[in-house]
């Protein structure tokens, strides 16, 4: 059983977003991306109450912007995906899972060392140039599921 509903569709807008946001990550940081995007769609809480599809969270807008900048910015997101970002989609969608993306629902590169929190959340761990933050005890329980 897959760890979200999906669709054909899906599959491509999880891979072109993990390879905007982490291709220089290789394999491994796409897949942390791509955790983030699936802890997202099945967060009820937070920022992500509203948010039930790939498609929700992938164009999702808070504070006037898209909460990826990878689709106001008009890069890589844009391109087609290819097989080897579709695959790791697939994985992502139907079981991979691994810290420190493995219950985040945000990350960020910092240019500088990664902050113990971040907008009240904890940090969960750094890959490459990515740190990953959970949420704070108690305020999310149903991405830990």
């Amino acid at each position: 059983m897959p760890r979200v509903k999906y669709r054909d569709a899906d599959i491509d807008l999880v891979a072109r977003m993990m390879r905007a946001e982490a291709e220089g990550e290789g394999n491994q940081g796409m897949l942390y991306v791509g955790n983030v995007i699936v802890n997202r769609a099945i967060a009820d809480c937070l920022d992500f109450r509203d948010v039930r599809t790939i498609e929700d969270v992938i164009y999702q807008v808070q504070g006037g912007n898209y909460s990826f900048e990878a689709v106001q910015k008009g890069n890589l997101f844009y391109n087609r995906a290819r097989p080897n970002e579709q695959k790791l989609a697939r994985q992502v969608l139907d079981y991979w899972r691994q810290l420190p993306g493995k219950y985040s629902l945000w990350y960020f590169n910092p240019y500088a060392p990664c902050p113990p929190t971040w907008y009240g959340q904890p940090f969960a761990g750094q890959f490459k140039n990515h740190c990953y933050y959970e949420p704070a005890a108690g305020t999310c329980e149903s991405v830990y599921r």
